[in-house]
């Protein structure tokens, strides 16, 4: 019989699935309970999360699977939920969707209605992680080899798996949102499939919180106008030159 104590450590493993670490601050609000309630359900060791200088974390001795996002990318939780629930408003019944890699993601598809029927496709195992949970969902993760610092797999070879496939939506992720240098992020491995589902999509999101706003990354994806809409927590200072959908 599950005990609270379960019930909570469960809780932690779920919202483990859209990001990396939660700070033990923000776990106990999250789940309506004292920091040392937390510490005792985590202090025998036993549970697949652990604590770790203060974040909560899934237990490296249990998890077969390792990925490490940037910690920039972790942070601003409330803004990234409240767009990730706009951004779930516009896929509707047999949609195939495109979704990117990084931790905003993950909570587009937790806003999704669950019953909802949809073909998902993509290429990161958090992102997979959270579809794999809509039970009406049809899930294709383009397979190849796995990058644990930003937990995406690329192909090796060709063809590709998005080469087949043209998605009525697309929502891609970024990092650094510039007037002059458009859309941008870490790590030069998550460009190719990037530039492949704008290519593919029929309708092109960008999503980011206004924390990115300003910012300009290593890995150029692509000029703002690339996209139809960008999607964020707040309207930029700045004219986007494209229209921007926020809560």
């Amino acid at each position: 019989m599950e005990t609270r104590r379960d019930e909570r450590i469960s809780k932690l493993a779920q919202l483990l699935k859209r990001t990396d670490k939660l700070h033990l601050r923000e776990a106990a609000r999250q789940l309506g309970v004292s920091e040392m309630t937390i510490r005792r359900d985590l202090s025998d060791g036993q549970a697949p999360v652990v604590l770790l200088g203060g974040y909560v974390v899934g237990d490296p001795l249990r998890n077969q699977v390792h990925y490490f996002v940037s910690d920039q990318q972790g942070q601003h939780i409330a803004e990234k939920k409240a767009l990730g629930e706009l951004a779930a408003s516009l896929i509707v019944a047999s949609d195939t969707v495109w979704f990117d890699c990084g931790t905003t993601v993950p909570w587009i598809i937790e806003a999704i209605d669950d019953a909802l029927p949809f073909t998902a496709v993509c290429c990161a195992m958090n992102t997979f992680l959270a579809l794999k949970e809509k039970a009406a969902c049809r899930v294709i993760l383009c397979g190849g080899e796995f990058h644990p610092d930003n937990a995406i797999f690329t192909p090796l070879g060709q063809p590709q798996v998005m080469d087949s496939l043209c998605p009525d939506k697309a929502f891609i992720s970024a990092a650094g949102i510039d007037p002059q240098q458009g859309a941008s992020c870490y790590n030069l491995n998550e460009l190719p499939i990037k530039h492949l589902a704008l290519q593919r999509a029929r309708i092109k999101y960008l999503v980011a919180d206004s924390s990115k706003f300003g910012k300009v990354l290593p890995a150029r994806i692509a000029e703002l106008g690339a996209f139809d809409t960008l999607i964020s927590d707040s309207v930029p200072a700045w004219d986007a030159g494209i229209p921007v959908l926020t809560p």
